[in-house]
C-alpha cells in the first residue's frame, strides 16, 4: 500500500465553513460551484445533491440580486453540504443571505463601497460566525492597479488581496480565507507564493477559467500540484467548462496523487501494449464507471501482463495481472484467484466491492477502539 504524503503543509489558522474545517490540521477541502440559474431552486438543489454524492465538501452558489438571495434561502433548507454565497458590490444581499443561514460569504470588502456598509457585513458575519472568502481574480483587478502595473501580475494580485485583508484587519475580523486566481499557471502560482508569506489565514486555490474538461484538468493539476507540493493550500476548486461534478472528481484525484486525501479508489493501470493478456483500456473504463460510488480508500492495480503486473499487484489492496492462460488476482499482496477474460470485469468488481466492505468495517472498528 502507498505511503503517507511527505508534504509538510503551511501552518494556517483554522476556520469553519459550516461543519467543514478549513486550514490548520484539517484535510484539504474540495469544492465546486453551481452553474444553474439560482432562481431555479429545483435545478440548483438537484445539482448540489449530485455534487454532495460526488464528495464535495463545500459548494458555492452565485447570488447576483435579492431575488436570488431569497431563492438561496430555499436552496439552503434542502441540502446538507455547506454553501458559500458568491456576492459582488451589494452589501444588502450579503446581509440577507446571512439571515438565511449562509455558511460563508464570498465577497471582497473593497467592492462593497462605504466603510459603514463593510462594517455592517462584517458585524453580521461576526454575529453569526460566518467566515468571509476574499476572492481576487486577474480578470477583474481594480482600475488603479491595472494602471499601476500595466497588466495583471502576481504583485498586482497580492496588492489587491492585501487591500481587502486590510479592510478586515481594521475591523478586527480574522475569520476569512483568501484566493488570488489567474488563468495563467505561473501567475497564479507566484501570487499564491507571495500571499502565503503575508497572512496566516487559509488559502483557497484555483486556476481560474482553466478551460474544458481535458485542458482545464491538465492546467489545474500542474498549477495546484506545484502549490500543494509546497504545502500551500487549504481548499481547492477546479474551474472547468464542464459538469461541476467533474470538478470534484478531478480535485480528489489531484489530492490522491499527492497522498493528501484518500477517498475512493486509487487506480494504478498500465497504458497497455501488445503484451497485454486482456483489454486494459476497456476494463479500466468499465471499472471506473461502475465503482464511482465507492468512497472507501482503496488501491487497485490493473496491469495487462507479467512484466510489471506482479510487482504493482502486490503493493495494492487488490491487483490484477494479465497471464496465460488465466489472469491472476492478488489480494493484500498475496495470490488469491485466477480469472478468465470472459467475466473479468464482473468478477473484479465483485472482489473490489467485497474488499471495500471489509476495509470499511475494519476502519470503523479502529475508530471505535480509538
Amino acid at each position: 500500500m502507498h505511503c503517507a504524503s511527505p508534504i509538510k503543509r503551511r501552518h494556517s489558522r483554522k476556520i469553519w465553513v459550516g461543519s467543514v474545517p478549513v486550514g490548520g490540521d484539517a484535510p484539504i477541502a474540495v469544492q465546486s460551484m453551481t452553474n444553474t440559474d439560482t432562481l431555479d431552486v429545483a435545478a440548483t438543489v438537484a445539482q448540489i445533491r449530485r455534487l454532495e454524492e460526488a464528495g464535495a465538501d463545500i459548494v458555492r452558489v452565485s447570488v447576483p440580486d435579492m431575488d436570488a438571495a431569497e431563492a438561496f434561502g430555499k436552496i439552503k433548507q434542502q441540502v446538507q453540504v455547506p454553501l458559500v454565497a458568491d456576492i459582488h458590490f451589494d452589501y444588502k444581499i450579503a446581509l440577507r443571505v446571512a439571515e438565511l443561514g449562509v455558511d460563508c460569504l464570498r465577497i471582497n470588502p473593497g467592492n462593497i463601497g462605504r466603510e459603514d456598509r463593510v462594517r455592517a457585513v462584517v458585524d453580521a458575519a461576526r454575529d453569526k460566525n460566518i467566515p468571509i472568502r476574499i476572492g481576487v481574480n486577474a480578470g477583474s483587478l481594480e482600475k488603479d492597479l491595472q494602471k499601476k502595473y500595466g497588466e495583471p501580475t502576481p504583485e498586482a494580485l497580492l496588492e489587491s488581496a492585501m487591500r481587502h485583508v486590510d479592510h478586515l484587519d481594521k475591523l478586527d475580523f480574522q475569520n476569512f480565507k483568501v484566493s488570488v486566481k489567474a488563468s495563467d499557471v505561473f501567475m497564479a502560482v507566484a501570487a499564491y507564493r507571495l500571499l502565503a508569506k503575508q497572512i496566516e489565514q487559509p488559502l483557497h486555490l484555483g486556476i481560474t477559467e482553466a478551460g474544458g474538461l481535458r485542458s482545464g484538468t491538465v492546467k489545474s493539476a500542474v498549477g495546484l500540484g506545484m502549490l500543494l507540493a509546497e504545502g500551500i493550500g487549504d481548499t481547492i476548486r477546479i474551474s472547468l467548462a464542464a459538469d461541476p461534478v467533474e470538478e470534484i472528481k478531478v480535485g480528489f484525484d489531484i489530492l490522491k496523487s499527492l497522498h493528501l486525501r484518500s477517498r475512493g479508489i486509487n487506480f494504478i493501470a498500465c497504458p497497455s501494449c501488445s503484451r497485454q493478456n486482456f483489454d486494459v483500456v476497456k476494463t479500466m473504463n468499465e471499472l471506473e464507471g461502475r465503482l464511482e460510488d465507492l468512497l472507501v480508500p482503496l488501491d487497485v492495480a490493473v496491469i495487462g501482463c507479467v512484466v510489471n503486473g506482479p510487482g504493482e499487484a502486490k503493493e495494492a489492496h487488490i491487483g490484477l495481472t494479465g497471464g496465460t492462460p488465466n489472469n491472476l488476482v492478488y489480494i493484500d499482496g498475496k495470490p488469491a484467484q485466477k480469472l478468465q477474460n470472459e467475466n473479468l470485469v464482473d468478477e473484479l468488481e465483485r472482489l473490489i466491492r467485497a474488499k471495500a466492505a471489509e476495509k470499511a468495517e475494519a476502519d470503523a472498528a479502529l475508530i471505535v477502539r480509538g
